[in-house]
């Protein structure tokens, strides 16, 4: 996302507005779920898909893969910014429809992202219902999600995204999410919804630490450059870096571990044990692991694998993608200036990750 080139002063000004006030999207959602209830009466949904981690995971890599498969549907750009209310925006925005050349996102990555490629925003719906979790400094962890007022219009919500974005007549298409925040949720995301499965892929410790630092430098000077894109990843709900940057308090790590500067490789190094320790921790029998190793090592198996833990009706929809996976390149880290321990740490966690991975 090149927020300098693709976003005019008007665009600007429309996404300060819708964001504002997340009372008045969700108002404006109530209104919505009336004036579509027959088309959302006919939609359930059904075994939904959460992917989550630490970014640099490869979660965007797994987002794509099964929306690719044609039978998952997740948000798109097009449905920004007036996320919480799509179906009311759409039809407002449907005689501007333009299409959109995809481009580099902002991460630097290689991944291209158009308007209409895939992109979970539900964080909009979790910030709005659990406003206390999100302080300043950190995000605190749910160890419940039960509040039927919040299940009722996720729900409501989720039902209106795959009427917005399946294909025309059917009523099988399945929600995926991509959103690494609900790794903080663990705890209670998989009994959310009927059928609920999650998938939580994990990288090399150092390659995806080195990763993390390295974006969180780059959004740095990004948000200092442009108070637009700070506002805009706020906006939705993207805490990873840069200047909005809040770490999740995995078990109370951020006053126990009192980690180094986020500046330092040190830090996501430390957030990554945390990480991973909370989730090893909560694995049950609808939170899988997996390792981005096997997935783009022998991606026909991962897939395969991935096929029958998701229950898809036809399993080639996704197997046959593997030829699009290549294993990444690794980068050449210095680890002199990082502590022996955490460095320890991390490598027996990955291999105990590694070994209770089910591929």
């Amino acid at each position: 996302m090149i927020f300098e080139t693709r976003y005019t002063w008007s665009d600007r000004l429309l996404h300060r507005i819708a964001f504002a006030s997340s009372g008045l999207q969700v108002t404006l959602a109530d209104i919505e779920e009336a004036l579509y209830k027959a088309q959302l009466s006919e939609i359930s949904v059904d075994r939904p898909v959460f992917v989550t981690a630490l970014p640099r995971a490869g979660t965007t890599v797994l987002l794509n893969l099964l929306v690719g498969t044609g039978r998952f549907v997740s948000h798109t750009y097009r449905d920004m910014p007036f996320v919480l209310c799509p179906m009311i925006w759409q039809r407002f925005t449907r005689q501007f429809k333009v299409s959109d050349e995809a481009r580099e996102r902002a991460h630097g990555d290689g991944l291209t992202v158009s308007v209409d490629s895939p992109e979970a925003f539900e964080e909009v719906v979790w910030r709005h219902f659990w406003p206390a979790h999100y302080k300043p400094d950190r995000i605190v962890p749910w160890d419940s999600c039960d509040d039927q007022e919040f299940i009722a219009f996720l729900s409501s919500h989720l039902k209106k995204v795959i009427a917005l974005h399946r294909s025309e007549g059917d009523i099988t298409s399945r929600y995926v999410s991509k959103n690494n925040l609900n790794v903080a949720r663990l705890g209670c995301l998989p009994e959310l919804l009927p059928g609920t499965q999650v998938v939580v892929p994990f990288r090399d410790p150092l390659q995806q630490a080195y990763s993390l630092r390295r974006q969180h430098l780059a959004f740095l000077e990004r948000h200092r450059d442009d108070d637009f894109a700070r506002r805009y990843m706020e906006g939705i709900g993207h805490y990873d870096f840069g200047e909005n940057f809040r770490p999740v308090d995995f078990d109370g790590w951020l006053d126990r571990e009192r980690p180094s500067d986020a500046s330092q490789l040190d830090f996501w190094l430390e957030y990554w044990v945390a990480a991973y320790r909370s989730v090893l921790s909560r694995l049950a029998d609808r939170v899988h692991l997996l390792s981005y190793r096997a997935l783009t090592r022998d991606p026909k198996a991962s897939l395969e694998w991935l096929a029958s833990v998701l229950e898809l009706d036809d399993p080639s929809q996704l197997i046959d993608q593997s030829a699009t996976l290549r294993v990444p390149r690794e980068h050449e880290v210095e680890t002199s200036a990082v502590r022996q321990d955490v460095l320890d740490m991390a490598r027996e966690l990955d291999a105990e990750m590694e070994r209770r991975a089910k591929l």
